[in-house]
């Protein structure tokens, strides 16, 4: 009796076994734990659903101000800088003067025109004179036109001066060849190139100022070759700077350059933000997160769901009160406050996203 019992048990231990191999083992040996009342008010729970996959892709830019809101500040003569008004990042009102040059093309300007005036002069009495001879018969008609066409002259080379004047400092010379540079309009001065004691060259076609009022700033990124496929129009950005770790400022890629950067091989993306509150400054360093949907989708969940343990996700799933399992899942990615699961959990299942821990180490047996 005692040899078939023990042949009994051998026989049923192979089977156990050979069942065993078809089969794979659990993750975790789940206990029976059930949520109390007081537990109950602590605790999460979240349903997981089907989403499509979010990608994300980290770059690095600047913040330039936004080339369609400046103004450049032209020279529109050579001379000497005498002083200058403003400094790099000063608001500036539309009128106000942001520096003073002396200039001899201004002087000669202005020598040309009290000449030009002279002649006009000369021109009018020598005129009025044929015309009275003329119509009293005393000259002919041909010097009476010979007499009108030097006036015409005249008077063109005249208003030609005034011109040169009017556009050549828009009212803000004086005789003795000194030009104002007023601000054409209201904004902040991101860009100076000149300073007091300076020259101003003919040939030198860099602006003296630029004035922007940094309302919208553009954002260029950089993206390496392999990230390319992975940056379009229209996806959303968001850009963080060091002087404002904590805040996040989100926009549009606006424009995907067509070229490589010859310099280090990357391509330029630009992205327009809102600037409340004038934060963004040009030149800062950005980190910028472009986001976008792909065509795939998976089980979402709440990262904040997951727990990770020796190298392996798990999550707990709630059944009812009394019905708790630690499951052990394959994470895909995690994007924002979203995990995205491949394996592991099916659309519908409860799971527990707050205070989890405590019941997956109850379950689990870790405590």
């Amino acid at each position: 009796m005692m040899k078939r019992e023990t042949l009994f048990s051998g026989i049923s231990a192979l089977l156990l076994l050979a069942a065993c191999k078809g089969k794979t083992p659990p993750a975790v040996e789940n206990k029976q734990v059930t949520v109390s009342d007081s537990m109950a008010k602590i605790i999460t729970i979240d349903t997981a659903k089907i989403a499509t996959i979010k990608n994300e892709l980290t770059l690095s830019g600047e913040v330039s101000y936004d080339d369609n809101t400046v103004v450049k500040v032209f020279p529109f003569s050579s001379g000497q800088v005498l002083d200058v008004k403003v400094s790099l990042g000063d608001k500036v009102s539309k009128g106000q003067t942001l520096a003073i040059v002396r200039s001899a093309d201004v002087a000669g300007n202005y020598t040309d025109l009290s000449s030009s005036k002279s002649d006009l002069a000369i021109y009018k009495r020598q005129l009025e004179q044929a015309e009275y001879l003329y119509k009293n018969g005393i000259s002919s008609e041909r010097d009476y036109t010979e007499a009108k066409e030097n006036y015409n002259k005249a008077e063109a080379a005249y208003s030609k001066v005034k011109d040169q004047i009017a556009i050549n400092g828009g009212g803000n010379t004086s005789p003795g060849g000194t030009l104002v540079i007023k601000a054409p309009e209201s904004g902040f001065v991101v860009e100076k190139n000149i300073t007091a004691g300076g020259y101003i060259r003919p040939d030198n076609n860099n602006s003296m100022f630029t004035i922007s009022n940094m309302k919208d700033v553009w954002i260029w990124a950089n993206v390496f070759e392999s990230d390319i496929s992975r940056v379009k129009v229209g996806y959303t950005a968001k850009v963080t700077t060091i002087a404002y770790p904590d805040k996040v400022f989100t926009g549009k890629v606006d424009a995907v350059s067509s070229v490589l950067d010859p310099d280090n091989k990357v391509l330029k993306i630009k992205i327009i933000l809102p600037n409340d509150g004038m934060l963004l400054k040009p030149e800062m360093f950005t980190s910028v997160i472009i986001a976008n949907s792909e065509k795939a989708q998976s089980v979402a969940i709440p990262a904040k769901a997951v727990v990770y343990d020796n190298s392996k996700n798990f999550v707990v799933v709630y059944n009812s009160k009394d019905d708790l399992k630690v499951r052990q899942v394959n994470v895909i990615k995690t994007v924002e406050d979203t995990t995205y699961i491949s394996s592991g959990l099916q659309a519908g299942d409860k799971i527990i996203s707050k205070n989890q821990l405590l019941f997956y180490d109850a379950i689990a047996g870790n405590n």
